[in-house]
Parts: structure tokens; C-alpha cells; sequence
């Protein structure tokens, strides 16, 4: 059995996206922000599986960055890792800030309006630029902007739930 405690759930940062050179180095895809984020995590877990592998080194290779694997020696190695998620787990992100959330911590809280009625729960979020975007899946789908103190006005993680202020027709 897999422990899905939060503790413990996976955190996909990036994907190896191609080979580099002949000895081992992978091409890193990461989501990360900053980009080089990624390289300061020194265990990854790989894939569906989340294989655990540690990071040997890793650098900003012109806009994109590299890395190589311990015990990932050659091209063939390392192109058998193309197309793998890299995912940490949660307990080894850093502990957000007061005024910050980690998405995956809002993911499946309950969002209810100002006035106490229930629009769902957080399916997942998404950036537009602008601002982030929380998806909120209930009685139908609705796509509410993560603006803090604006629409945004509580995030209760003991009670499980994210109050908004958004007209529920909307």
C-alpha cells in the first residue's frame, strides 16, 4: 500500500527531456521558479514508480539545465530516463512563508462563498500570468482567480476549506 499522507505525496517538479552528451548527463525540463530549483533537491523520484535516484550534479546549461544521475554513466543510461517525471516529496519542500501557499496543499480543500454556501473542492490550480487560477469541481467546474484578500479571504487548513468572495451563478 502507497502512504498518501501530505507528508509524503509526490511533488512533480520537472521531467528529463532528452540526453546530453555521452556520459550520462540528462536535459532537465523543470517547473521550478526559479528554474535551477530543481537541482537543489538531491533525491529524485523517477517516474510512476518514483524510483529513488540521487542527483550527482546538475548546472544551467544556456536556457535550459542538465544534470546527471549517480550511476547513469552513458547515452544509453541516460536516454533510458527520457520522458520520466521528477517528483520530490512534500516533506522536502521548505516550509512556505505566512502569506504563501504550495498549490498541492490547496488541492482538495473545500471552497465555499462568504455566505457559507459550498461551490466544491480545489481540483487543481493553473497561472495565467496575471495570477493563479483555482479550479473548483462541484455541481459543475468553475475557474476562480487566486487573488489574496480580493476574492481569496481564508485558507483553513485544520477546518479544510478556502473561503471566497465570488458569486456562486458566476
Amino acid at each position: 500500500m502507497t502512504d498518501r499522507s501530505p507528508s509524503t505525496r509526490r511533488i512533480v517538479l520537472g521531467r528529463i527531456a532528452g540526453v546530453y552528451g555521452v556520459r550520462g548527463w540528462v536535459r532537465v525540463f523543470s517547473e521550478t521558479d526559479p528554474r535551477e530549483g530543481i537541482l537543489h533537491y538531491s533525491q529524485w523520484l523517477l517516474g510512476p514508480e518514483a524510483r529513488p535516484r540521487k542527483l550527482a550534479e546538475g548546472k544551467r546549461h544556456g536556457k535550459g539545465l542538465v544534470a546527471r544521475l549517480e550511476g547513469c554513466d552513458d547515452r544509453d543510461q541516460a536516454a533510458a530516463l527520457v520522458g520520466q517525471e521528477i517528483a520530490i516529496t512534500r516533506d522536502q519542500l521548505p516550509p512556505p512563508r505566512a502569506d504563501e501557499f504550495y498549490w498541492c496543499d490547496l488541492e482538495q480543500l473545500e471552497v465555499h462563498t462568504t455566505e457559507g454556501q459550498s461551490l466544491g473542492r480545489v481540483s487543481h490550480l493553473f497561472a495565467t500570468g496575471a495570477n493563479d487560477v483555482l479550479v473548483v469541481k462541484g455541481e459543475r467546474e468553475r475557474l476562480i482567480p487566486f487573488v489574496w484578500e480580493d476574492v481569496v479571504k481564508q485558507v483553513d487548513f485544520a477546518a479544510g476549506r478556502v473561503e471566497v468572495d465570488w458569486d456562486p451563478d458566476f
